[in-house]
């Protein structure tokens, strides 16, 4: 059987590790950039009648025209801009690399980033290119950012806007210098929009290379994996063509549908979120130790002492919270661990797990 495997599965994919989700078990998850908040009852409540209704049995619409035209009035995309809906952001950042896939193509991304860029290159044989985000602050290193453009002239580039895991809004002028020295596509992933005071949702049509993409996800709606993107329509109809029919379940199309009839609850949710954000990263300033980055996503990264993150993580999960170990993860990320903003208790609780750690490790 190995011998089998050795032969015909590529040695790149070989190579990789599978994208690890741990099991949280009963433990305070603070790990995975979720929304805290659950529905309201009388929404769940509205929600469950509303199921009974769903034909099991039929293929979901293949196009989703009622939802993409409700998610179109949610995200205020451009009437002019065509819209492609995917199994998450995941698969919309597939569909692109395979769209633009050849011979001598990469992919570029400033670093660190979201991991699923450079794994879904490999995925689709392209080269990955990383540029090292600046060590001080996190911000954009423009002049390897520019040469890197140069130098490779990707066929993608990927920035996350805010980023992830940094949790910092790259400078607007900066973005705008990169969508105009880019030869391919720049996609914007706004996962975190919600979070933040910046967005380039409404500049699309200005830069023929610009497509945005956002998720439901961190707004509260994790659990239906949707993701769009959004952009001309001569990208987004090449795309369309190695999108998978049915990608979009009937569950997830009803559900959604229901849920952006409620927009507000979520506004309210990541409104509150925004509050609790500002509330954490003040004590965490205050905490003797702790280094915590400025975000305007909904997770705050923080670096520990030296030589002390395994430790300090395995402590605050040992104490009922588990966060995000990222040190090794990345140069830049030494000593880092991150954590989501939960609900005021939850961050109290991780707050109280982070001191004694420290105190004990």
């Amino acid at each position: 059987m190995d011998g089998r495997v050795e032969r015909w599965v590529r040695p790149e994919i070989r190579a990789l590790n599978a994208y690890h989700v741990p099991d949280p078990g009963r433990l305070i998850k603070l790990d995975a950039m979720e929304n805290p908040y659950t529905w309201p009852a009388y929404l769940r409540g509205e929600w469950l009648e509303m199921l009974q209704c769903v034909p099991m049995n039929r293929y979901p619409d293949p196009g989703a025209a009622e939802l993409k035209a409700q998610m179109r009035q949610a995200f205020d995309i451009p009437a002019e801009m065509a819209l492609l809906l995917g199994n998450g952001s995941d698969e919309l950042i597939q569909l692109i690399a395979m769209a633009v896939q050849g011979p001598g193509r990469s992919v570029l991304a400033p670093e660190p980033s979201f991991s699923m860029y450079k794994m879904i290159a490999t995925f689709v044989g392209m080269d990955y290119v990383g540029v090292p985000l600046r060590a001080d602050d996190f911000s954009l290193d423009m002049a390897a950012m520019l040469a890197a453009i140069e130098s490779h002239q990707p066929a993608v580039i990927f920035l996350a806007y805010p980023n992830n895991p940094t949790g910092n809004l790259f400078d607007e002028k900066d973005v705008e210098a990169i969508l105009k020295a880019a030869q391919g596509i720049v996609v914007l992933d706004e996962a975190y929009t919600s979070f933040a005071d910046g967005s380039f949702m409404s500049r699309l049509g200005e830069f023929d290379n610009l497509l945005v993409m956002r998720t439901v996800s961190k707004m509260g709606l994790a659990g239906l994996r949707l993701g769009l993107l959004a952009g001309p329509a001569a990208w987004l109809g090449e795309f369309d063509k190695l999108r998978l029919p049915y990608n979009i379940n009937v569950l997830t199309q009803a559900s959604a549908r229901l849920a952006l009839t409620y927009v507000d609850i979520f506004e309210q949710q990541t409104a509150q979120i925004r509050k609790d954000r500002e509330k954490l990263m003040q004590a965490l300033v205050a905490m003797e130790g702790v280094e915590a980055f400025p975000s305007a996503a909904n997770f705050i990264l923080l670096r520990v002492p030296q030589g002390r993150a395994q430790s300090i993580f395995d402590g605050i999960k040992s104490r009922g919270v588990l966060i995000k170990n990222l040190d090794g993860a990345s140069p830049l990320l030494a000593d880092c661990l991150r954590v989501t903003v939960g609900r005021p208790q939850e961050n109290q609780l991780f707050l109280r797990a982070l001191k004694a750690s420290l105190a004990s490790s």
